[in-house]
């Protein structure tokens, strides 16, 4: 399974690589102005700040626009940016068109905003090279987030579609042990549930004894 790490603030994206298990970004416009990124150009420059920082990895870039040809503008344009950046396009008919575009022309992409089966079936057929379905937003609304990452890993299997799955909107550790236990290809969330995945009680209780038995052995 890829970590990926889900915001704009290069810090965490930087600790998220210092710890070795980085292997790519997304974002967004509301994340970028959580950070204070505001304006096209900084935008911009930040997306590229963003790709200097992970080693290889890819970083999905989104559209803001909702119109086929306006998408189609703006994802070559983030395209030509960098080579690891990723065009984020949302699950729409524009959108959809948008994606078959960019695929024909080797632009990879991040089908965002996908909530269904039926979705995800959809941006495979179009050549997405990455469905995110939205698992917490499902969560929400009272609807099972996990059960769907389980519908789109059956149908992908059943028809050998080269879409990766992409699980986002995770919320905490179990979401990334759970979507790892289905067969999501990548999740990204939050630093913290990724450093989740780093605590046990028993660990630390082991460690405080190894140490304690050190200083008795060596005072």
């Amino acid at each position: 399974m890829k970590f990926f790490i889900d915001t704009a603030n290069l810090d965490q994206i930087a600790e998220a690589q210092a710890l070795g298990v980085l292997d790519g970004v997304t974002t967004n416009p509301s994340l970028m102005a959580k950070e204070g990124i505001t304006g096209k150009n900084n935008i911009l420059k930040h997306y590229v700040d963003i790709c200097q920082i992970v080693d290889g990895g890819d970083v999905s870039a989104e559209v803001i626009s909702t119109t086929f040809d306006e998408m189609v503008k703006e994802g070559e344009e983030l395209a030509e940016l960098h080579d690891q950046i990723v065009v984020k396009v949302p699950m729409i008919r524009d959108g959809v068109k948008a994606l078959k575009y960019f695929s024909d022309n080797g632009i990879r992409t991040n089908c965002t905003l996908v909530f269904s089966a039926g979705q995800a079936l959809l941006a495979a057929k179009a050549g997405a090279s990455y469905v995110s379905p939205f698992i917490g937003r499902l969560d929400d609304i009272s609807t099972d987030g996990l059960h769907l990452i389980a519908e789109i890993r059956e149908i992908y299997d059943n028809y050998d579609f080269g879409t990766e799955i992409l699980a986002a909107s995770i919320r905490h550790t179990m979401h990334v042990i759970e979507c790892a236990k289905l067969g999501a290809d990548v999740m990204t969330g939050p630093l913290s549930a990724i450093e989740g995945l780093l605590k046990h009680p028993l660990t630390d209780i082991g460690l405080e004894k190894f140490l304690a038995d050190y200083k008795k052995g060596n005072s």
